[in-house]
């Protein structure tokens, strides 16, 4: 009932585009909903990390104005609501939004209206994560964005990552990035162990990570489990999305058994419901079928959401007690 890693551009409905494109004057291709639905995601042999991350090229396209950062934040709440979802953390990078002459700053306050409105209309709590990026651009880029994140800490954003092909380009380049955002208090996930190995979660956690993005890898290094346990450090599991970029080869391999034996506090989300063709009621379905999990374990993997979540306590408490009373009925529920 609480997705912690959401990509915004990963989860943009299908059925939203027209009104998007339409809102950054942007082009669509000329073709039916389930034509651009087969554009937006990743078929069933999608190969490696690069074949996935092609499908966000058509939903950037469309998310270049502040109309459309707002629209679109406020319509995936909409559908989380809708799925019975009582928080959710959604994560773009502003860098990326600036095609048409918006700043960092003003993609984030649209985004930001977005999700205000949204929390006004629909039962959730939700918050927004601003990803610096790896890769060519330059170090002002992701230095612009840790001083958004500042000036919107608690104003709609609550943390700070660093997303992109951590394996071209490992996380201890941006350290400097991290410790600017350690020095304003901003905290920090960071995908690490999904397409480079656990000595990338132990950078990571180096650098002041607080959650993990992924960190699937992880589990091929006791040491690095054993700093994640006793640090009570999050995950921000993916299952489909970790088999779809074959970052796992096969569900076989899936580690989130050898997490849970180690007391790792693994949490459920969707990555990109949109690209991956899921939503979380799936994710959940799916590692219950696989591993053979029960209601209650289940119902504790929603529970480490909950204290992994950006929230003050008394909305924890709050979160808690609705997973506590709902969960089981919201698994029960038809739809997947």
């Amino acid at each position: 009932m609480i997705d912690l890693h959401l990509h915004l551009d990963g989860s943009i409905d299908p059925g939203d585009m027209p009104r998007l494109a339409e809102l950054s004057e942007a082009a669509l291709p000329q073709v039916g909903e389930e034509e651009l639905r087969s554009l937006l995601s990743v078929e069933p042999d999608c190969r490696n990390l690069g074949e996935y991350l092609e499908k966000f090229q058509l939903p950037l396209r469309v998310l270049q104005t502040g109309e459309s950062m707002e629209f679109a934040v406020y319509r995936l709440l909409e559908r989380l609501d809708g799925q019975g979802l009582c928080h959710a953390e959604i994560r773009f990078a502003p860098q990326l939004h600036l095609e048409k002459g918006m700043t960092q700053e003003e993609a984030v306050s649209a985004a930001a209206s977005g999700l205000r409105r949204g929390i006004r209309d629909f039962r959730l709590s939700a918050g927004l994560i601003l990803c610096c990026m790896r890769g060519e651009r330059g170090r002002a880029e992701n230095m612009e964005t840790v001083a958004v994140a500042e000036r919107f800490l608690g104003r709609g954003v609550c943390a700070l990552d660093l997303a992109g092909n951590e394996a071209a380009y490992p996380t201890d380049r941006f350290s400097d990035v991290f410790h600017r955002a350690m020095e304003r208090e901003i905290p920090l996930v960071i995908h690490a162990g999904e397409a480079a190995g656990a000595d990338s979660v132990r950078t990571a956690l180096e650098l002041g990570a607080v959650r993990i993005g992924h960190g699937i890898h992880a589990a091929s290094d006791e040491g690095v489990m054993e700093i994640l346990r006793d640090r009570g450090i999050f995950l921000e599991l993916c299952y489909s999305s970790n088999l779809q970029t074959r970052a796992v080869g096969s569900p076989e391999e899936y580690p989130l058994e050898r997490f849970l034996g180690r007391g790792i506090r693994a949490t459920v989300n969707t990555d990109n419901m949109t690209v991956s063709g899921t939503s979380l009621k799936r994710e959940y379905l799916l590692l219950q079928e696989r591993f053979g999990l029960g209601v209650e374990a289940l119902k504790g993997l929603a529970i480490n959401a909950a204290d992994a979540a950006f929230v003050t306590e008394g909305q924890r408490t709050a979160l808690k007690g609705r997973i506590e009373r709902e969960f089981p009925q919201w698994l029960r529920a038809g739809g997947r």
